[in-house]
């Protein structure tokens, strides 16, 4: 996946994890609560990615054709 993609992941669990600690500070049950699904979804969709880079992978970097 491209680097906007990534980007995209990081930047969704980093505005999570900022909502969710505003709401644990401010007794927000539903920013903390939301806070955490935004973090979860945007560490799921990095690990998604890492399967895929793995996946992708066949070992033979810096291999030419032979």
């Amino acid at each position: 996946m491209s680097v906007w993609g990534r980007a995209k992941a990081k930047a969704e669990e980093l505005f999570g994890r900022a909502e969710e600690v505003y709401g644990e500070a401010h007794g927000d049950a539903a920013a903390e609560i939301g806070g955490e699904a935004r973090r979860l979804e945007g560490e799921a969709e990095e690990d998604e990615l890492d399967r895929e880079d793995r996946r992708d992978d066949d070992g033979l970097a810096g291999q030419g054709a032979r």
